[in-house]
């Protein structure tokens, strides 16, 4: 580690957060410029949104959504027309502050008028989209997968996807939401971050069982219940291409004015987070990308109060040591020399 800068160059820099390094003029960089920027929950639901515009059919898997607090008179009139023309309509509607992360600020209401959306939106912007209320259970639980994805070059567009992820599991069996239970989150938000908290949780040393499993464990289960499993790898790959194509114009930009063509520069790379909800028909549906996904390979124990140690994590260290090395050989920087 080299926390005030390298002098001397080097093959491959490793950012912990961002791209930020001006002293940089060869090598590779694990961090796009803007990358940050570009997956906020606002600026990612814009590009996506753009996209829908234009290729309705190629990206519907991703929810309605409305940006806050400026489409909010937009996001009251649309969901009054939609319940005027369908009266049985009962939607779930969840809110996500842009710059939130770890399920932190996440809440579910069931209408517009709702008085902490219109109370906090003012001064947290966020994005509000239908919640999806029919996802596959296993075991009983909600679950998303967070997928890697690796970024390798925006020009030509080079694009890797890890064989295995992660399955992160609700820790308290999922009903549909009701006024009742929308507050719930150990029931509706996948997120990890929270379920830890929760006394459900189960820390598994095996990757088919415990509240974070392998992915590929979830495909064999799916497949001896007779899925399609090859369809639905083939639809995942289909999301991430779509995404990265949404993101990939504002991504130039970004970069041409940071590493200017025809100027020195290092070449960028990145590992992106890409989180997945499965629909109970099987289909994939988008919840979020993550610029920085966690690498972390092991977990905190609490021994006594205010007491931890690092417990090793099968399971992450599973997928995430693959990941890793998969990326490393792939941006190897001697394989030109060899």
């Amino acid at each position: 580690q080299f926390p005030f800068g390298r002098r001397l160059p080097c093959d491959i820099y490793w950012h912990g957060v961002s791209f930020h390094d001006n002293d940089i003029f060869s090598g590779q960089v694990n961090k796009f410029p803007g990358m940050t920027e570009m997956v906020r929950k606002i600026t990612l639901s814009r590009a996506v949104r753009t996209m829908q515009d234009l290729f309705p059919l190629e990206y519907n898997f991703y929810p309605r959504s409305w940006i806050l607090p400026e489409e909010f008179p937009l996001f009251v009139d649309e969901v009054r027309v939609m319940k005027d023309s369908d009266p049985s309509w009962k939607p779930t509607f969840i809110v996500k502050p842009d710059g939130g992360c770890q399920g932190d600020g996440i809440y579910l209401i069931k209408d517009p008028s709702d008085i902490r959306l219109t109370g906090s939106i003012q001064s947290r912007p966020a994005v509000v989209q239908e919640y999806i209320c029919k996802p596959l259970l296993v075991d009983k639980l909600k679950f998303d997968i967070r997928l890697y994805v690796l970024l390798k070059s925006l020009e030509p567009l080079e694009i890797y996807i890890a064989k295995d992820g992660l399955s992160r599991f609700c820790t308290e069996p999922y009903q549909e939401p009701t006024l009742k239970n929308l507050h719930q989150v150990f029931m509706h938000l996948t997120n990890y971050s929270l379920n830890i908290h929760s006394g459900n949780f189960i820390h598994s040393d095996n990757a088919n069982t415990g509240s974070k499993r392998t992915f590929s464990s979830i495909l064999c289960r799916l497949s001896s219940r007779g899925a399609d499993v090859k369809k639905l790898w083939s639809d995942i790959i289909s999301l991430v291409i779509k995404t990265i194509i949404a993101l990939t114009p504002e991504l130039k930009v970004y970069y041409q004015s940071d590493i200017p063509a025809g100027k020195p520069g290092p070449t960028c790379f990145q590992i992106l987070g890409f989180d997945i909800l499965l629909m109970k028909n099987l289909k994939p549906m988008l919840l979020e990308v993550n610029a920085n996904p966690s690498m972390r390979i092991e977990h905190e124990q609490e021994l006594s109060p205010g007491v931890f140690e690092n417990v090793p994590s099968p399971v992450d260290e599973e997928v995430k040591v693959a990941v890793i090395r998969d990326t490393l050989r792939l941006v190897d920087p001697q394989k030109k020399k060899r």
